[in-house]
């Protein structure tokens, strides 16, 4: 039998940015409910940022495996378990969705499992209830895509289900440029898997500053990544339990040729909209031309007391911004704070890639377009690690700042190698505050790091 409630905040997906705003807003004394026919915690927890991370960690013990002999141990006959860690990641994976679950009863959330889908603008179905509510926010986040047109391509995996993997495989595709594709394709190679990663140009992460981009195409070729440059997949086909995936050039820079034997074939070739089902069309509600949410800066759709936050919106893509953006809306709506909105400016960004990468603010080439390059001074500096000091394995470290004249106003910072995830945090506070490379250089050094190269560029 049907039934409505009446509540001031009705979020839909049970993701980051849906929990920090459901939370937040009851909090505040809003009566919220929140609707996941998934696992809590959406993407970044499941299938994302959170075991990613995990396995990030356990291709790092790999790496420094093979640098105990320079250090002094004596390391023999040692062997790699992906069902261990598997394991070991689902549990703790489990616990967070637990965790999330126990947070919503704690903050008085009404937690509905099931799958939301809009009878008009103000009004949800989740089975045989009807929901209203004064304000509703979709936050369902993105789905990872498989392309349509490619023969043969239902035979690969996603990002998804890279975490279904049962062990690691022998011999790896994976298609994509972008940072999940350098992610996954570091770590399946560090742990072992003869990787080959398919790309459509002549880079990696073309979107991030290209002393990134460089360095790190200089890092995954050498720690044996195979890289097929200017080249897509044309089809794919599976005799017994291995793939051939055959590749045609994506310009005349490229070259066709099969790759057989594959074990795992990898999409990493982008993200779509979540919208299966939504009945977003009975909103009235307008989509962008990338097919995602149109909101504006206070995450207001094109319907009024209707909003979208998080990828679903697709403006910056990560876990962070739609909690940021979540609280900023509950503390608009529900806190009598009409200004309240999330700064997408100057965001800080870490790349799990082997070496890691951290950025924050304008690349070269986009603070030349916004500023004019007459406008700008460069700091640029690369080394050597002091962790390779003693090590036959080495990998580089490099760093640029990007400054704008004439106070030399911190517009950008760039940095790959290793520690640089842990070293970006502080500095993101300092450009978000307008540093200037004065302030930078007014700072003592701390030693021996990497990241005091930061403070003594000249």
């Amino acid at each position: 039998m049907a039934s409505k409630a009446a509540l001031d905040l009705l979020v839909i997906g049970g993701g980051s940015g849906g929990l920090g705003c459901a939370r937040r807003a009851s909090q505040l004394g809003a009566k919220v409910a929140i609707v996941e026919h998934g696992r809590l915690g959406g993407t970044c927890v499941n299938v994302g940022c959170v075991p990613k991370k995990v396995m990030w960690y356990t291709a790092q013990h790999s790496e420094f495996l093979h640098d105990h002999a320079d250090y002094g141990f004596t390391v023999s006959d040692w062997k790699f378990n992906w069902p261990t860690i598997k394991k070991s990641r689902d549990e703790y994976v489990k616990r967070l969705n637990g965790i999330y679950f126990n947070n919503l009863e704690k903050d008085n959330v009404e937690y509905i499992s099931g799958h939301a889908q809009f009878t008009g603008p103000s009004e949800v179905k989740v089975g045989d209830r009807t929901l209203t509510a004064k304000h509703i926010l979709i936050a369902t986040g993105t789905k990872p895509m498989i392309p349509p047109n490619t023969p043969g391509s239902e035979l690969g995996i996603t990002s998804d289900g890279f975490f279904e993997l049962e062990d690691l495989p022998k011999k790896t595709v994976v298609v994509g440029s972008g940072y999940i594709a350098v992610e996954l394709a570091g770590i399946l190679s560090t742990l072992g898997s003869d990787v080959t990663l398919v790309i459509r140009y002549n880079k990696v992460i073309r979107s991030f500053d290209a002393m990134l981009s460089d360095s790190l195409m200089e890092e995954l070729k050498n720690s044996g990544v195979k890289i097929a440059h200017f080249s897509q997949v044309g089809s794919v086909s599976k005799t017994g339990e291995e793939l051939t995936v055959s590749l045609v050039p994506h310009t005349d820079a490229g070259k066709a040729q099969d790759i057989t034997n594959v074990s795992t074939l990898l999409w990493a070739v982008g993200r779509n909209a979540n919208m299966v089902d939504l009945g977003f069309d009975k909103t009235g509600a307008t989509l962008d031309r990338r097919g995602f949410i149109q909101v504006d800066d206070f995450q207001n759709t094109t319907v009024k007391n209707l909003y979208a936050l998080g990828d679903i919106a697709g403006n910056k893509l990560l876990t962070p911004v739609a909690i940021a953006a979540g609280r900023k809306l509950a503390h608009r709506l529900f806190e009598n704070k009409p200004n309240s909105k999330l700064d997408y400016s100057n965001i800080p960004t870490v790349v799990f890639s082997h070496p890691t990468i951290g950025t924050v603010g304008l690349s070269e080439a986009e603070a030349e377009k916004m500023y004019g390059k007459d406008k700008l001074k460069i700091y640029k500096s690369s080394f050597t690690s002091m962790y390779h000091a003693v090590t036959t394995r080495k990998t580089k470290t490099a760093m640029k700042l990007i400054t704008l004249l004439p106070e030399e106003k911190v517009i950008g910072l760039h940095v790959i190698g290793l520690g640089c995830d842990e070293m970006l945090q502080g500095f993101g506070v300092a450009i978000k505050m307008g540093a200037t490379k004065a302030d930078f250089d007014s700072c003592v050094a701390i030693h021996p790091t990497s990241s005091e190269e930061f403070v003594t560029l000249r």
